[in-house]
């Protein structure tokens, strides 16, 4: 006979449906007034619940922050095989220019990135989850190309990760252009030709 197991006594039942909404405050306050200014009580105000709500599941704003950031950048997000390098190379520049151009994450970003800059708990864990990202991303589909014929053996994952990223990075965050669909066939074209000469 099995037993269902139950939190100890005294122990705080976590709901679901509050750390989903304190988790759609945070967003909304980092993205309104920045990391700097954000508190604790105006995340729980937002949110509708009460402080020690919120300190159930966190101890301060930094723990609540890099917990959400690191969630959410760990989430597996599939990259479909389109069947050719510049397939992939077009969607890859495509998935990380939406995701930089979101309303939230346009003004969430840079803010966290300067954060980065003064905090070095900040730097390393953003620097971490980042990179395991990108060396997923870029592992996938370096060695799809690779048995493809597309790229040669020992391409860097890292050079192309640093490629396919920082002009959509630079171009969407930091010039707050747009990726419309020419720029990016073009750039796919160009990081082709820069990781694949002869392709």
């Amino acid at each position: 006979m099995t037993t269902s197991k139950r939190p100890p006594a005294g122990a705080a039942v976590l709901r679901p449906e509050i750390t989903a909404a304190v988790t759609a405050a945070l967003l909304q306050e980092l993205s309104e007034v920045g990391f700097g200014r954000l508190s604790i009580e105006r995340v729980a105000r937002r949110a509708g619940v009460t402080k020690s709500a919120v300190y159930r599941r966190w101890d301060s704003k930094l723990d609540m922050v890099l917990e959400l950031v690191t969630s959410a950048l760990e989430q597996n997000i599939a990259l479909p095989d389109t069947g050719t390098l510049h397939g992939d190379v077009r969607l890859v520049v495509t998935l990380v220019g939406r995701a930089l151009t979101h309303p939230l994450a346009a003004k969430i970003v840079p803010d966290l990135l300067a954060e980065a800059a003064r905090n070095p708990r900040v730097h390393q864990t953003l620097h971490d989850v980042i990179r395991s990202y990108q060396h997923k991303t870029s592992d996938l589909l370096v060695n799809r190309a690779i048995a493809r014929g597309e790229l040669p053996t020992g391409t860097d994952p890292d050079l192309v990760t640093d490629l396919l990223v920082g002009p959509v990075y630079w171009r969407t965050a930091v010039m707050r252009g747009s990726g419309e669909p020419a720029y990016l066939d073009q750039l796919a074209s160009a990081i082709i030709s820069a990781v694949a000469p002869g392709h």
